[in-house]
């Protein structure tokens, strides 16, 4: 299974980044795609996640609004649209795929990671 992030950079607060995540390797036909960050000093947290299952999609509390996830099935690839960005927003964002859904955003409950991708945002 193989999963790689696309699209991080350096912006300034207010601006926007599109994150994409292709993902291959796997058969499985009831999974989910999170999406993590990690700023420095502190612990990974789910940001986004989306169903295979139905596509349904949920985000935590404080990227409500501003940060959108999607899917293109035919593609592989999931996105992350983040609009409004804040200087707290500055991580390192991973993609991950959980094999059997269970609907949540534990990071010890995703089972294949990628790499990783820097999101700066400047004051």
């Amino acid at each position: 299974v193989r999963l790689v992030e696309s699209g991080g950079g350096l912006v300034q607060a207010g601006g926007s980044l599109r994150l994409s995540c292709a993902f291959s390797g796997f058969r499985y036909d009831d999974y989910a795609i999170g999406w993590f960050r990690q700023a420095p000093g502190k612990e990974r947290e789910g940001v986004c996640y989306i169903s295979s299952r139905d596509g349904s999609t949920r985000c935590v509390d404080s990227v409500k609004g501003r940060f959108t996830i999607s899917g293109d099935i035919a593609k592989n690839t999931v996105y992350l649209q983040m609009n409004s960005l804040k200087p707290e927003d500055t991580a390192v964002y991973y993609c991950a795929l959980q094999a059997v859904q269970l609907y949540d955003m534990h990071p010890s409950e995703y089972d294949y990671w990628g790499q990783g991708t820097q999101v700066t945002v400047s004051p």
